[in-house]
């Protein structure tokens, strides 16, 4: 028998046991299955008090789609959004088309969202979760709990002119700010933290536009109309930056700006 013949008996063999084994496999994991009950889709425990809860599994099944959610709940309900466009438009000032890479951006803007969101998370954390964690409160009540915290949080921050202008498009009336519900805050607090992160970035800016213009200036009256000012003056904004300590002083102007 010729070595290629018997490479392809030997593939056969080995291919023909992989097939057994498999079957072999699906056959106990069919007998087992049929052996035991399978889990319930939905079930209802009627409570002493009439109330009615739903079993851990669907419990489960609603924490891991809220889990989706979590992206844009960091953005619409925290200082993420002040923060990122904060340290783009710092970016943008400075000339620096890449640097520091977005993956910096973000990880610094994250950073800095936990830290100024620490008291909320840890207020959401005494009167939710371990009340929950505890079996203290039910699923809904922690979730109507730990909402609480971030709700004060955004109406601090949220100007009144803001949701004025959302009550008067929802086209519904609210006797007090308690009565707001949150798909009406949401939008009129993310309207103020992208107002008041322009308003940051223009401040920003100016310095910058002003070196810029000086380096213009100054290559106009030389004669250097072929030379890019932004090229010039870019390790000048870098220098001037670093002098005034500016990481330190944006960082401390955004925590500033959100009380703490």
């Amino acid at each position: 028998m010729t070595t290629k013949s018997k490479f392809s008996v030997r593939t056969f063999a080995l291919l023909a046991l992989g097939v057994v084994l498999s079957l072999l496999s699906f056959s106990a994991f069919a007998e087992g299955a049929q052996g035991s009950p399978g889990i319930p889709a939905l079930t209802l425990v009627n409570n002493s008090d009439g109330s009615q809860t739903y079993t851990v599994t669907i419990q489960v099944l609603a924490l891991m789609t809220a889990l989706t959610f979590l992206p844009a709940m960091l953005m619409m309900m925290t200082s993420f959004t002040r923060i990122i466009i904060v340290f783009s438009i710092l970016r943008q000032a400075l000339g620096l088309q890449q640097t520091p890479s977005n993956q910096i951006v973000l990880g610094l803007s994250l950073f800095l969202t936990i830290f100024i969101m620490t008291p909320v998370f840890e207020k959401v954390n005494e009167t939710a979760i371990q009340p929950y964690m505890n079996e203290q409160l039910a699923p809904v009540d922690a979730v109507k709990a730990a909402s609480l915290p971030f709700r004060e949080f955004m109406l601090t921050q949220t100007r009144e002119d803001d949701i004025a202008l959302f009550v008067r498009i929802s086209g519904a009336e609210y006797n007090t700010l308690d009565d707001l519900p949150f798909w009406v805050l949401m939008p009129a607090f993310v309207t103020s933290e992208l107002k008041t992160a322009f308003q940051i970035g223009f401040l920003l800016f100016l310095p910058f536009l002003i070196l810029d213009m000086v380096v213009a200036s100054v290559l106009m009256a030389m004669g250097m109309m072929m030379l890019s000012p932004m090229i010039i003056s870019l390790p000048f904004k870098i220098m001037f930056f670093v002098l005034i300590d500016g990481w330190a002083l944006i960082m401390g102007s955004l925590a500033a700006s959100f009380g703490i």
